[in-house]
């Protein structure tokens, strides 16, 4: 399978580029990040050999010039929805880990994958872990209702709440059958208690030295539940991106998470 890399350039895209050059049955053949054009993968990704001559191109042009088959998207809030609409008007099957993307173009995505040639699974976070600490956390919730999420990663990271922190919030709402009453007491210093999404709270940590990061706690009668995960290298990602570069092919259209391929 030949694969692209959309967002080579930054940390997770240089990691996946390593990646997939490692692998035995996916093969890198085309890379793009306006930030870096025109170096070559062995300046931006440290790579050896045939993969470390490939450019990196400014242009998504390339990603069908080479044949890709399937594009991994890392880039950012501003340019993931188009990005991902983009792959699938051109037949090409995508992952996706970058967050943010706008909800008219995830519908666009979701009718161009229903209805073209190539899927896309979206993924809010690769990590394996991660994923599980999600699917606890819903078993979780519809014995303990009281929850709140503490998510917390380096300080680069563009978006709060992270996607993750984000989702998990929503398989919660999905699985507990009614929504507690909100803990007593003012807030008298707006943003203190953190954000509110689906009805549960979301607490946001950016710190240097971190990574990726995400606990969520429960709370019953004399009692708590705290699950936690933590990524702390962006290696742990990667078993999940290949799973998914070797998968999408046999999606049905526009798929979000990695647990429906575990």
């Amino acid at each position: 399978m030949r694969v692209g890399v959309v967002g080579a350039g930054g940390r997770m895209g240089a990691e996946v580029c390593r990646a997939v050059a490692a692998t035995d049955d996916l093969e890198l053949v085309a890379a793009v990040d306006p930030g870096v054009a025109g170096r070559t993968l062995a300046e931006v990704a440290g790579l050896d050999g045939a993969p470390g001559e490939l450019t990196v191109a400014a242009d998504r042009a390339v990603l069908t010039e080479a044949g890709v088959d399937v594009a991994v998207e890392f880039t950012g809030p501003g340019a993931v929805g188009e990005n991902l609409v983009w792959l699938l008007e051109h037949g090409i099957h995508a992952v996706v880990g970058a967050t943010g993307i706008a909800e008219q173009d995830l519908a666009r995505a979701r009718a161009l994958a229903t209805d073209g040639a190539a899927n896309a699974l979206v993924a809010p976070n690769f990590a394996i872990g991660a994923v599980l600490l999600m699917g606890f956390a819903a078993q979780a919730a519809r014995h303990l209702p009281h929850v709140e999420v503490v998510e917390l990663h380096h300080d680069r990271k563009v978006d709060a709440p992270s996607g993750t922190a984000l989702r998990t919030a929503e398989l919660i709402a999905g699985a507990r059958d009614t929504a507690p009453e909100a803990p007593a007491g003012d807030d008298d210093h707006p943003g203190a208690r953190g954000a509110t999404h689906a009805g549960v709270r979301v607490h946001s940590v950016r710190l240097p030295g971190l990574v990726a990061h995400q606990e969520v706690i429960f709370g019953g009668q004399g009692q708590t539940l705290t699950i936690r995960h933590d990524s702390l290298d962006r290696t742990s990602f990667m078993p999940g991106v290949l799973l998914a570069c070797r998968e999408v092919a046999g999606l049905d259209g526009l798929v979000i998470g990695l647990e429906h391929l575990l």
